[in-house]
């Protein structure tokens, strides 16, 4: 018989920090572009002018998007880290006492007080580990598995950079109005909401119908906001 247990099943990633804003800012570059470009639309009929507010609204968004992130994510990082750093202090100065207070987290959990106290002390020995499970328990996170400030400003400046692209490549393209525009956002919307439920537990079809409700609400009433705008001459 092996010495490793069996795995009979693999977790997707749920902690990396990658994913969600990747999915956030392609999901808000398509809607906050498709609705800026539809708004500058309803305002004039002049394509040079709703191109350059869509290249205007691509870039702004982008960068605002990538440093948004980048300051969160530092943030959040700095925060775990100064607590970490606690944790550390603790175990160095007041060993016993986290070596009793590991055992009886696991005592919580269902564990005898006798192997509670023999695994937490088994644990303690090495202080690498030990500040790991500690951090884990206490915190939520661990030292090794903070997330990336870069990898959370990097993909959210590409994904809002691609999502935001989608509904100005008409315009970029020669289209004289908004339909093929809100034609290719609605399509993209749609499609962009749908691969969403390859990484949740809704079905394609819900995702992709509530993204499409979401993106085509916002842009409506958008345009209607231009279209009064426009026809008041300001």
């Amino acid at each position: 018989m092996s010495g490793r247990a069996e795995a009979h099943h693999q977790h997707r990633d749920v902690t990396g920090g990658w994913l969600r804003p990747s999915v956030f800012g392609a999901m808000d570059g398509l809607v906050s572009n498709f609705a800026l470009i539809a708004g500058v639309a309803g305002g004039t009929a002049n394509t040079k002018v709703v191109a350059l507010g869509g290249v205007a609204g691509l870039a702004a968004g982008a960068l605002s998007m990538a440093g948004g992130e980048y300051v969160s994510v530092a943030s959040q990082r700095e925060l775990a880290q100064a607590e970490i750093a606690v944790e550390r202090r603790e175990l160095a100065s007041h060993p016993a006492d986290e070596q009793e207070e590991l055992a009886q987290t696991f005592v919580d959990k269902g564990v005898t007080p006798d192997l509670a106290a023999e695994v937490a002390r088994q644990i303690s020995q090495n202080p690498d580990r030990a500040l790991e499970v500690h951090s884990r328990n206490e915190l939520g996170v661990a030292p090794g598995d903070l997330p990336s400030p870069m990898v959370a400003a990097v993909s959210s400046f590409l994904s809002f950079a691609v999502g935001a692209a989608l509904p100005l490549v008409p315009y970029l393209f020669g289209a004289r109005g908004l339909a093929l525009s809100a034609g290719v956002s609605c399509v993209a919307l749609f499609v962009a909401g749908a691969l969403v439920s390859a990484v949740t537990a809704r079905s394609w079809w819900y995702s992709g119908l509530r993204q499409l409700l979401v993106g085509a609400v916002a842009a409506a009433v958008t345009f209607a906001v231009g279209n009064l705008i426009g026809a008041a001459g300001l």
